[in-house]
């Protein structure tokens, strides 16, 4: 059983069980989220929804919200002795998926 959603403009399949890195969400970690925007969902057979699958969703608990490794961008024009580095590092939070709710 698995279900496609979306959260933090990105799509995930998930199933029961899985941990999962998404967008940070608000709350802190044991906090139950639900996830509305659900595309498809097979259980026995695949419902593909036009474009969400009518009343259906996905509960899961926030494990832990953290920060990703640093990514290190480097900007260079030669000849011109011009460097720049600058770091950035995303935010996400950690959440366990515990059902997909289908009527």
């Amino acid at each position: 059983m698995y279900a496609i959603i979306r959260t933090g403009g990105k799509q995930y399949k998930v199933s029961p069980g899985d941990v999962v890195r998404v967008e940070r969400l608000p709350g802190e970690p044991g906090a139950g989220v639900e996830f509305n925007h659900v595309f498809a969902v097979r259980k026995k057979e695949l419902v593909v929804g036009t474009p969400l699958v009518e009343n259906a969703k996905v509960t899961a608990t926030i494990v832990a919200n953290d920060r990703a490794q640093k990514v290190r961008v480097l900007k260079y024009k030669r000849k011109k002795q011009y460097r720049r580095t600058i770091g950035h590092r995303q935010n996400y939070s950690e959440v366990r998926i515990n059902e997909i709710v289908v009527p």
